[in-house]
């Protein structure tokens, strides 16, 4: 009786490898499946898209698909940010594919600062819109910029030492923050 079952049971896993090594299970592959070209975009989406127009069809799948779900929530936004998302869809196309591999790191990296740094970054970044255009400028120049994640000083301070670069321009140089963190009033 036991040697019944000892043969059964190697015949059965025989039977379970032979099955594998036959027939190797297929691999599914997780991805966005493929987008519509530009040409298959409807008036709607070409209207809100067009200053994507010229690389749209180079565009890998994942981000075609973040645009149109841009698109489809356009007629839904206020003037204020339809204008706002226009600006941005321009200044994306007119980045390389580098500067915008960039900008989505940075993106990345500020996403995973703990709370408190998010918030001294968000602080910097309103000191620095606040500024006149001839002292960012002269910020961006000065290259004084340091590393997303560089340590951050206590939140609460008034003046903090370290440096953000949360992105880069149209022209694709790299907009800084100054070094002190004032919030502005808004």
């Amino acid at each position: 009786m036991v040697k019944r079952r000892l043969i059964g049971g190697v015949i059965l896993c025989f039977c379970l490898t032979s099955a594998i090594a036959v027939e190797p299970p297929t691999t599914a592959i997780i991805g966005t499946p493929p987008q519509p070209a530009w040409t298959q975009l409807n008036s709607q989406q070409k209207d809100v898209l067009a200053p994507l127009a010229k690389g749209w069809d180079g565009f890998e799948n994942i981000h075609m698909k973040k645009w149109l779900g841009i698109a489809d929530r356009y007629p839904s936004m206020k003037p204020d940010e339809r204008q706002r998302m226009q600006e941005r869809m321009r200044e994306w196309a007119n980045l390389t594919p580098d500067q915008r591999a960039k900008v989505r790191s940075s993106y990345k990296d500020f996403n995973q600062l703990p709370p408190e740094q998010k918030l001294v970054v968000k602080q910097k970044w309103d000191a620095y819109t606040n500024l006149p255009p001839d002292q960012q400028q002269r910020l961006r120049e000065g290259g004084k910029s340091s590393k997303l994640l560089a340590p951050a000083t206590d939140p609460t301070s008034t003046s903090a030492t370290t440096s953000i670069t949360p992105s880069t321009t149209a022209d694709g140089s790299p907009r800084q923050v100054p070094a002190t963190a004032e919030t502005s009033k808004h």
